[in-house]
C-alpha cells in the first residue's frame, strides 16, 4: 500500500488586527502572500476571515524557513504587526479548487485546531507527524517564538536576507543590503541567527510521516 502524501498547513492570523486598522492589515497580509509566494511557485496562499490567513508546503521539510520568514519578513516591513502560526503536518484529502477554502484533510484539521487552541500569548504551534518527533518540534517553536519576538527590523532583514542566500558570506549579504560586512555580522549575531542554523537542519532531515496506528 502506498504511503500517504504528507504536506504541511500553516494557519494563521494577525495579532491586533483591530487596532492595526484596514490600511495596515490589508499591507500585512500582502506582505505575507509575497513571502509565501517566494517559497516555492506551487506555494498556495489564501487569506479568510479578514485577519486570517492560509498556506500549502508540499514539502515539510520546509516547516521551519517558512515560519522564520514569514515572521522575518512582516517584521522586517515595518508595519509593526505580527502573526500568529499554526502549522498541521498531515496527508491532504483535497487542496480545494482555487483557494484553499474548501481543503480538506488531517492536515488542515490539525492546523485550525492548533490555532483555536493556541494560548494567549503564544504565536507559534506545530502538530501532527510521528507522535515521538512532536516534543522536539514544539520546543523548536517555542524558542523560535521567543527568539523572533525580540529581532528589530533591521534584523530580521538580514535574516530573512541569509536564509534565501545560505551560501553567501557576509561580504555578499551586505553588498545586497547596502551595508558594511560588520553591520551584517552585528544584525545577525543579535538576531540569533547561528543558534538557527542546527534548528532548520533538524527539520529539513526529519522523517516527516504520519504516526501508525
Amino acid at each position: 500500500m502506498a504511503q500517504e502524501k504528507i504536506i504541511a498547513v500553516l494557519t494563521g492570523d494577525i495579532i491586533g488586527s483591530q487596532k492595526a486598522g484596514r490600511t495596515k492589515l490589508d499591507a500585512a497580509m500582502q506582505r505575507l502572500k509575497q513571502t509565501a509566494e517566494s517559497l516555492h511557485p506551487d506555494t498556495r496562499f489564501t487569506r479568510f476571515r479578514g485577519d486570517g490567513w492560509q498556506l500549502v508546503l508540499q514539502d515539510p521539510k520546509d516547516i521551519l524557513v517558512a515560519v522564520l520568514l514569514l515572521l522575518a519578513d512582516l517584521r522586517a516591513s515595518g508595519l509593526k504587526v505580527s502573526t500568529r502560526i499554526s502549522v498541521g503536518v498531515g496527508p491532504a484529502d483535497s487542496l480545494g479548487t482555487d483557494t484553499l477554502s474548501d481543503a480538506t484533510g488531517r492536515a488542515f484539521v490539525l492546523s485550525g485546531q492548533g490555532l483555536d487552541q493556541l494560548p494567549k500569548q503564544a504565536r507559534l504551534a506545530i502538530w501532527g507527524g510521528r507522535a515521538k518527533d512532536q516534543h522536539w518540534h514544539l520546543a523548536i517553536f517555542e524558542l523560535v517564538d521567543w527568539l523572533t519576538e525580540k529581532w528589530s527590523a533591521a534584523q530580521a532583514e538580514a535574516v530573512a536576507t541569509a536564509l534565501r542566500q545560505p551560501l553567501a558570506n557576509h561580504q555578499m549579504l551586505a553588498a545586497h543590503l547596502g551595508i558594511t560586512r560588520q553591520a551584517v555580522q552585528s544584525r545577525l549575531s543579535k538576531a540569533g541567527i547561528g543558534n538557527l542554523y542546527h534548528a532548520v537542519l533538524a527539520f529539513r532531515n526529519a522523517t516527516w510521516e504520519m504516526q501508525n496506528d
